[in-house]
């Protein structure tokens, strides 16, 4: 008798330390979110993860000072980093445009050179509004067997002949539940033929009820130059695509190998963390075009697109 009382008393005791527990868990994660949605509701998380992936690698990522490393600056002094590996991002783009805020991103420059590698499925310069390519490319503007090459080759299916872009487009409009919607420029045979091995190389789409989603994979990032060009690049592909076969928005999420701030790069980075950060802009499409070879870096329209002052001339390691 006198044991089954000690029992019940444990269990009435263990019970009220699970509520207790449960309440007080409830009661943070309820702040934690009323915290966040008083900040900003719909740009926190970008601009959290902007800088605190910032943050993370300056505080916790590894110096390779010393190593051997391919990278130079222009004046041929080396490029050292501070990397971390396995860095993963998520942007719900059905609730925002994932555009930095801290500064200015050119959303139609990027857009344009998504669609030089994408649309045109080219690999010279001469097609391209920007310049960033330039330091790679020959003298007749060619950048090798890269990027736009690989998405235009043609490869043999059980339906006929597709380049990869093509291919991607037939199975989401054909069979769009299917788990092998996949892009990849990393083509060995091809790598000696590359003026410069592709960073993001790899495009998982998936498709779960109407909506489009995109696993972007790149082996590596230079965090202050092209970390929000890549984002929003691939945010605007995925809304081209997803028009285009009648589908809607999903989430893009941005799986980078190595991330990396460049030595030079870290006083930058230290001032842009520190500025005003400002809700995300509105990007749509021209709502009349819905071929995904019809689009150009024009039909994407900005909207109250507030943002900290541009920074210039930033180094590039090459």
């Amino acid at each position: 008798m006198k044991s089954n009382a000690v029992s019940l008393a444990s269990i009435t005791l263990l019970s009220t330390s699970i509520i207790v527990t449960l309440a007080t868990t409830l009661t943070i994660n309820s702040s934690i979110k009323d915290f966040t949605n008083s900040i900003h509701p719909k740009d926190f998380y970008l601009s959290f993860s902007v800088t605190g992936n910032n943050k993370d690698i300056l505080e916790n990522g590894v110096d390779t000072k010393g190593e051997k490393v391919r990278p130079v600056w222009e004046d041929g002094t080396k490029a050292y980093t501070i990397k971390k590996f396995g860095v993963v991002n998520r942007y719900n783009l059905a609730e925002e445009f994932p555009a930095l805020t801290l500064r200015k991103t050119a959303i139609k420059l990027c857009t344009d050179e998504m669609l030089w590698i994408w649309q045109k499925k080219s690999n010279n310069i001469k097609d391209l509004k920007s310049h960033v390519w330039d330091e790679w490319a020959d003298e007749n503007g060619s950048i090798g067997k890269a990027y736009g090459y690989q998405l235009g080759v043609k490869h043999k299916y059980k339906e006929g002949m597709f380049d990869q872009v093509d291919r991607v487009i037939y199975d989401l409009k054909n069979n769009p539940y299917s788990r092998r919607i996949i892009t990849n420029i990393y083509v060995h045979e091809d790598l000696s033929e590359m003026n410069l091995y592709p960073c993001a190389y790899s495009v998982t789409f998936n498709v779960t009820g109407k909506k489009l989603n995109a696993i972007l994979n790149q082996r590596s990032q230079d965090i202050l130059a092209a970390n929000n060009w890549n984002v929003c690049q691939y945010a605007i592909l995925v809304h081209m695509l997803a028009r285009e076969c009648d589908l809607e928005v999903g989430e893009l999420v941005h799986v980078i190998a190595d991330a990396h701030i460049y030595d030079r790069h870290i006083p930058i980075i230290e001032e842009l963390i520190k500025r005003e950060k400002f809700p995300a802009p509105k990007v749509t499409l021209n709502p009349d075009v819905k071929n995904f070879y019809d689009f150009t870096s024009d039909d994407v329209i900005i909207e109250n697109y507030k943002c900290g002052e541009q920074i210039k001339d930033i180094p590039i390691a090459i």
